[in-house]
């Protein structure tokens, strides 16, 4: 079985820093594509970044100059370096692994969140 469980979320002013980290348990491998997504109240959950097992990533626009994802396959890990935040980026984060493209049939998986919230 794959969990995820996801930490680093609080509490912080216009202009801070966090950063998430997802720790990874159970049989998720290098090649498996990785990212973060965040729901904001009342609206749809996004992609915010994404990392593949070559280290290729991708953002939302959004985020772009901001926010920096990284992984360590060893210790299956993803992180999510969040800088220079504004309070629209207040939301619950999630992290996920998406193994579709080993597996051949969709396969997704998700951590309980952690919520960020950016305010004065």
């Amino acid at each position: 079985q794959v969990q995820l469980v996801e930490s680093g979320g609080g509490l912080v002013q216009p202009g801070g820093s966090l950063k998430l980290s997802c720790a990874a348990s159970g049989r998720i491998f290098y090649i498996d594509e990785m990212g973060w997504y965040r729901q904001a109240p009342g609206k749809q959950r996004e992609l915010v970044a994404s990392i593949t097992g070559d280290y290729s990533t991708n953002y939302a626009d959004s985020v772009k100059g901001r926010f920096t994802i990284s992984r360590n396959n060893t210790e299956k890990q993803v992180y999510l370096q969040m800088n220079s935040l504004k309070p629209e980026d207040t939301a619950a984060y999630y992290c996920n692994v998406d193994l579709s493209r080993r597996l051949g049939v969709r396969t997704t998986f998700w951590g309980q969140g952690t919520q960020v919230t950016v305010s004065s």
